[in-house]
């Protein structure tokens, strides 16, 4: 008997309890697995979990721009790649949270927000923490994502009533390296580690489609999944090729394969909110429908993400109507 024989005659689809342990071999298995299959187990696995027709909508507003020192090859943000983009100063609160009204009203109901940091300077984190709490009075869920954090830093978000916080692995530890050397993947972990541990939801996923292997997307999935806990909400990300950056004109992703990721993704972490996230400008309808079959149930709503372009609010309206999909209220 297979190990995917496994998983449909036993209650682990419905369950994959915390504390299961995923090794890349068994996620590798799922990968390989007939497309029709794969879609079949992560839809069963999502509608024991979740309503199969709501998405939760969210805007990322980009609050401080360019200038970051960490060279991660993917990232137009970074200070060692020449893609034209100035670095910009952190914005003010009230342009914050004029922002965030603007998203309530469009739809979003989680107001995501990003900086351009290595790691969080404590002489911001008094603005920081007056645009979580405003945002929180709006009525939206708060996510920010601000780089590496010290314990007394992730306090302060805690106590200003953040959500979740978001810090992505980006990929596997085997391919890391060939990605990012300004920051080690334990960095990674540690920062994650002192959210989880201050009661903070964690926001962590990665990045798809940088000439990574089959295998080495089974790692990254592995190591999120096997998370004790895993992270209640679970980016993937298709990379967006900017010009200038060193991942500029690496072999694209093949769509089906990003597919399986999401469905991968959604059976080995079947409670956490599995985000259709960047790259999704560059994905035709008919893709995201599929992402959507496979266990995607949320995305990114508006204009921009971060600095590169996002489906505009009326297309993804109209493909919700056709699709019959209704955005999810908190």
């Amino acid at each position: 008997m297979t190990f995917t024989d496994t998983l449909t005659e036993t209650s682990s689809l419905d369950t994959c309890p915390t504390g299961k342990t995923w090794q890349i071999a068994d996620i590798f298995e799922l990968y390989e697995l007939p497309f029709n299959d794969l879609l079949f187990l992560a839809q069963q696995v999502h509608r024991a979990h979740f309503s199969a027709n709501k998405i939760q909508l969210s805007t990322l507003l980009s609050i401080k721009t360019g200038g970051c020192e960490e060279d991660c090859a993917y990232c137009p943000q970074s200070v060692h790649h020449k893609t034209g983009l100035t670095a910009e100063k952190l914005m003010p609160v009230e342009e914050v949270l004029q922002a965030a009204r603007v998203a309530k009203e469009n739809g979003a109901t989680r107001f995501c927000m990003g900086a351009a940091w290595r790691s969080l300077k404590d002489r911001h984190l008094e603005a920081i923490k007056q645009m979580i709490r405003g945002v929180k009075d709006l009525g939206l869920e708060t996510c920010v994502t601000l780089g590496m954090l010290e314990k007394h830093q992730v306090e302060v978000l805690r106590e200003a009533g953040l959500d979740y916080y978001n810090h992505n692995l980006d990929t596997s530890p085997e391919f890391y390296r060939q990605i990012i050397s300004t920051r080690t993947y334990q960095d990674r972990i540690d920062t994650l580690k002192r959210v989880r541990d201050a009661g903070i939801h964690v926001c962590c996923g990665g990045i798809v489609g940088m000439g990574e292997s089959r295998r080495e997307r089974a790692g990254l999935i592995a190591q999120l999944a096997n998370m004790n806990p895993y992270p209640e909400s679970v980016p993937v990300n298709n990379l967006v090729q900017v010009p200038g950056t060193p991942l500029a004109g690496v072999e694209a992703l093949d769509p089906f394969e990003f597919v399986r990721t999401i469905a991968v993704a959604r059976i080995t972490m079947p409670q956490a909110m599995v985000r259709l996230s960047a790259g999704r400008e560059q994905m035709n309808e008919a893709l995201q429908a599929l992402c959507f079959l496979a266990g995607a149930n949320s995305i990114f709503y508006g204009d921009r993400l971060l600095t590169t372009g996002n489906p505009v609010r009326d297309a993804d309206k109209e493909l919700f109507d056709r699709l019959g999909i209704e955005s999810l209220s908190i």
